[in-house]
């Protein structure tokens, strides 16, 4: 199992600034995207229950700017809480949802161009503080790339308009990966389950996880397929095994 190297501009082996050029390449297929939406493409259906597609771009851009409080804690020293509180969240993203598409869609661009602008601001040291993730658990400040990272894949797949898991990038895939994994790693509810991915490179990686029903199981396939079942997405046919329910992610 791979693990985490929090240094100050590192993690899980890969460097804060690659991890934000991952993010920024991220951003450019988000953005171009919900850019083709026309007006009443904002209030279809998204794969998420009860949540619109209007829902899903308002939540990516709230997304941001809590994720600028955190870099903004790191880089000051001063508290300053992702969401003031999960209430205010949820409120934020209904009554985003309900604006008209072009206003969803210059503040999802908007928010986006903060995050990337805020990230720039941390120094080398900035990235070794602690914060507060809106779970209430502390993290190292170079974990936020990869969260942000993590959040615009999964979402542009919620908005069912044609990119599945399948279009990260390989160059993305080892930290969505991760971070996809990150709820299941401690948990001993079950027992052992091996978990094999291949990648579109050829090559593989594999982790113990205590999460299956029954003894002795193993599960593996394409990455894609096994993001989708990592993230509470549905058990993709492509992934060969006993496939227990892991419900939603995080």
């Amino acid at each position: 199992m791979t693990g985490s190297n929090t240094s100050a501009n590192t993690m899980n082996g890969t460097t804060t600034a690659a991890t934000l050029a991952a993010v920024r390449e991220a951003t450019a297929v988000l953005t171009g995207v919900v850019e083709r939406f026309a007006e009443t493409d904002f209030t279809r259906p998204s794969l998420l229950p009860g949540w619109t597609r209007g829902h899903v771009v308002t939540h990516l851009a709230r997304n941001a700017d809590a994720l600028v409080n955190l870099l903004t804690w790191a880089r000051t020293g001063i508290e300053h809480a992702a969401y003031p509180s999960r209430a205010d969240r949820d409120a934020d993203i209904a009554d985003g949802a309900s604006r008209l598409g072009q206003i969803q869609r210059e503040d999802l661009i908007a928010a986006c161009d903060r995050f990337m602008v805020e990230a720039t601001r941390l120094g080398h040291e900035d990235w070794a503080a602690r914060v507060q993730h809106p779970s209430g658990d502390p993290i190292v400040a170079a974990r936020i790339p990869q969260m942000r990272l993590f959040e615009v894949w999964t979402h542009l797949v919620d908005l069912d308009a044609d990119v599945g898991f399948d279009a990260v990038p390989n160059g993305h895939l080892d930290l969505v990966l991760d971070r996809a994994l990150l709820p299941h790693l401690n948990r001993t509810d079950g027992h052992p389950l091996r978990l094999t991915v291949s990648l579109p490179d050829g090559s593989e990686r594999s982790w113990e996880l205590a999460i299956a029903p029954d003894g002795g199981s193993e599960v593996s396939g394409p990455a894609a397929a096994a993001l989708t079942w990592l993230t509470g997405r549905g058990k993709p046919a492509d992934l060969v095994g006993p496939i227990p329910d892991l419900g939603p992610w995080g």
